[in-house]
């Protein structure tokens, strides 16, 4: 069989984690509209009858503002060692532009394949997408360019199809069932984060983190920390209107996680600039 790792980049919002779930067919990265909703490498895997196709999905390329920044770009930096391919992802909607080409710099210098997904593209009119397949062509020496949407899976296929084409033969990396290198505690955790970021705005996207304190067959406990009160304030909401709609929201994925029914319960708490504490952020594996 064919298997081995391709890892995905592209600047932060691009898209590429609704495209890793894409690829592998089932949802294995939380995704939203907040940049740099990625914080930690993760492997999203593809299993066919005669190939396994590892996506490592990446934090986007940035500049690093505090610890948890810094270390989520030394993540970056250290992920292309050992894969057999780079799948770079551009945004359609958006100007390809400087920082689509100091990513493409970067993985182009690697002297491996290089497949560009032009994400993005539904709702957009054939010359348009023509006219950034156009520009996306002038990042480097790809080995193919596939114009796509993660969204309604156009060309979704095509593109796996060339991905598994550039891997080696050997034996699978994982066991056939698994679908991502995450625990179920990080599973549960990076879905009630998702959640969070769907309804907060301004500062608390960026300031919180989640951790499970208890995965048990009835309950499941977590924590969800912010660096401030006014931001623990606007996350438990009125009479906690906010934390139980977070709580709402993310039950049925959490059940459908951990198999059965469970009572979730969420706890709000204040950790002042645990983005530039080490010792959490080693502890949140981040």
């Amino acid at each position: 069989m064919r298997s081995g790792l391709v890892a995905v980049a592209g600047r932060p919002n691009v898209g590429k984690s609704t495209l890793v779930n894409a690829i592998c067919g089932e949802k294995v990265a939380i995704t939203s509209t907040v940049p740099n909703t990625t914080r930690r490498r993760l492997f999203g895997v593809a299993n066919g009858p005669d190939h396994q196709l590892v996506l490592v999905d990446l934090p986007g390329f940035q500049r690093p503002l505090d610890a948890l920044t810094e270390r989520m770009q030394q993540t970056v930096d250290s992920s292309f060692d050992d894969v057999d391919a780079v799948l770079l992802v551009v945004d359609a909607r958006a100007r390809i532009g400087a920082g689509d080409r100091f990513v493409a710099r970067r993985v182009f210098a690697l002297a491996k394949p290089v497949v560009i997904a032009l994400n993005k593209i539904d709702r957009l009119k054939r010359g348009h997408v023509l006219s950034q397949m156009q520009v996306a062509s002038g990042l480097g020496g790809f080995h193919a360019l596939h114009p796509v949407s993660a969204k309604t899976k156009d060309g979704i296929g095509e593109l796996r199809d060339d991905l598994v084409s550039l891997l080696p033969e050997g034996p699978a990396y994982f066991p056939r069932e698994q679908t991502t290198d995450l625990t179920v505690e990080e599973r549960v955790a990076e879905v009630i984060r998702e959640k969070a970021l769907h309804l907060t705005r301004e500062e608390v996207p960026h300031a919180l983190t989640v951790e499970v304190d208890e995965l048990g067959e009835r309950a499941i406990r977590a924590n969800l920390y912010v660096e401030t009160e006014s931001q623990k304030g606007i996350l438990v909401g009125k009479r906690g209107s906010m934390v139980r709609e977070i709580g709402t929201r993310a039950r049925p994925e959490v059940e459908a996680l951990v198999g059965h029914p469970v009572f979730l319960e969420l706890v709000v708490k204040v950790r002042p600039k645990w983005r530039r504490d080490p010792r959490m952020l080693e502890r949140l594996g981040l």
